[in-house]
């Protein structure tokens, strides 16, 4: 007698996953609504959902790949793409969205035929920085042009680039290459299981039911989509970590004079101060970028200001002390004053601080939580996850973005070898691999971030003591140094 298809399935299951995981899988797939029966999804071999940098990188590697060039793909976003596609922007404007792109990052970028796209008049490399403690005054320096000078490599430590200015690029590259149907301006309404047939079993894929009635069936489903992800909560994935009770204030920052940085060579400066880091990083031409870590409370205030009060508290956050910058947090207004009797009373190295900012770019103040959060895997039968849908992390190093196209560059590896090897991409086990190579590094990353800001969150005890002695001990030895800029340059970030 021939055995039905459903006493089938489960040893055909076995071959992939163990009995254990086939319970889990089982358990979930009651957890969720199987999706209506009516009308057939569409199938896929990769659907992702997400058109950010990191779901953008997956769908332009995978077409530039010879191996996975031929895979049917699929893109679900919410947003309506065609403006990002259409990015136009004065050179005195810029987004408040930027990011720190370390060389590894635009290597990948440029090996799938992307960077090519994005406008290199707004991309600002920098090869300096400056970090220093905002209680002691204790500070490490890197310096490329000097490790120049001595022989060593002259290369920028990162770029800096807005977040639009990528993903226009991305989007560019991905049209140019064709073959992905791209479905923005559409809400995930649910995620389910499909349904078995006589033509196709797709009783354990992932099916995607859109606001617009549209039905996705994915070989497998990437989850690329922030960190409320749907197609994490789809998986039953649980996303742990905590909030810092943190905010970071983002605004877009005019310069004085020609003294902040010739177009080749810039620096970026990060002062830690006892309610969160503030840094200040280099744009093209007199334009920089703020991000401030700070409380909720205090955030909230500078969003009020005026633009002068507002650029001197900025001004303030890299010259005066931490009791001097506390006082002038508490004025309701006046900071501009307040700034210019205090600075003249102050001492500081003024090659060794940004020059004065005196602009702020109309409406590029704002802020954002910040929170620590980890999946406990990233992968799930059917369902690989990157980028904020696997980790999110402290900004105070700059690599969120970095961790997500260092995501994609290993999960499409791992696609390549399961195509090349004639496996089922899909199948928990052909992405054993990417979960294997990605959660560690990122999970080592995400614990340095978050030690760091509890460490210089403290004001005063031996603990700030120790720091100082650590960090001038470090800056005082250069081969150390151009070991750790090194590796932050490579995308495993230091400080």
């Amino acid at each position: 007698m021939k055995p039905s298809p459903a006493a089938v399935q489960p040893r055909q299951l076995g071959n992939y996953i163990c009995s254990s995981c086939t319970h889990r899988l089982r358990r979930h797939r009651r957890s969720y609504a199987t999706i209506s029966s009516s009308g057939k999804p569409s199938i896929y071999d990769v659907v992702c959902v997400g058109g950010g940098p990191a779901g953008l990188s997956l769908l332009a590697a995978l077409r530039s790949s010879p191996a996975t060039a031929n895979l049917k793909v699929a893109l679900v976003e919410s947003q309506d793409l065609s403006k990002t596609r259409d990015l136009s922007l004065p050179p005195n404007r810029f987004s408040n969205r930027c990011s720190s792109l370390t060389p590894s990052s635009v290597r990948f970028l440029d090996g799938i035929g992307a960077w090519k796209h994005v406008k290199r008049e707004r991309v600002q490399g920098y090869t300096e920085m400056q970090v220093w403690d905002g209680v002691s005054g204790a500070r490490i320096e890197f310096d490329w042009n000097a490790e120049q000078a001595a022989g060593g490599e002259g290369r920028p430590i990162a770029f800096m680039n807005e977040n639009p200015n990528l993903t226009s690029g991305l989007l560019k590259r991905i049209d140019a290459l064709g073959g992905v149907e791209i479905m923005d301006g559409e809400r995930v309404e649910n995620i389910g299981f499909g349904e078995e047939s006589e033509e196709v079993d797709l009783s354990m894929w992932p099916v995607v039911e859109l606001s617009g009635g549209k039905r996705l069936a994915a070989r497998l489903l990437v989850g690329a989509d922030g960190a409320n992800s749907p197609v994490r909560a789809f998986a039953g994935i649980e996303s742990r970590g905590w909030d810092y009770e943190r905010h970071g204030v983002v605004a877009t920052l005019e310069m004085k004079g020609s003294g902040w940085g010739g177009e080749e060579f810039k620096t970026a400066y990060q002062r830690f101060l006892p309610t969160g880091p503030v840094a200040m990083l280099p744009l093209p031409g007199n334009y920089s970028t703020l991000v401030w870590s700070t409380t909720p409370a205090l955030a909230a205030h500078l969003k009020t200001l005026s633009p002068m009060d507002f650029i001197a508290m900025v001004n303030a956050a890299f010259r005066l002390s931490p009791v001097d910058l506390a006082y002038m947090h508490t004025q309701a207004s006046g900071q501009a004053d307040e700034f210019s009797w205090r600075a003249q009373h102050t001492e500081f190295d003024m090659q060794r601080v940004p020059q004065q900012v005196v602009g702020v770019q109309e409406g590029s103040v704002a802020s954002f939580p910040l929170k620590l959060r980890h999946a406990d895997t990233y992968i799930g039968e059917r369902v690989a996850l990157v980028g904020d849908a696997a980790h999110t992390i402290h900004p105070l190093a700059g690599q969120g973005l970095n961790q997500g196209q260092g995501d994609v560059e290993s999960l499409i590896k791992t696609i390549n070898y399961a195509v090349t090897h004639g496996q089922d991409i899909g199948v928990q086990m052909s992405l054993e691999q990417y979960n294997a190579e990605r959660y560690a590094a990122n999970n080592m990353l995400l614990g340095v971030c978050d030690k760091l800001h509890k460490l210089y969150a403290i004001e005063s005890g031996p603990l700030v003591g120790l720091r100082s002695i650590g960090l001038r001990a470090v800056n005082s030895l250069g081969p150390l140094k151009r070991f750790m800029v090194s590796q932050a340059s490579d995308g495993v970030k230091i400080l």
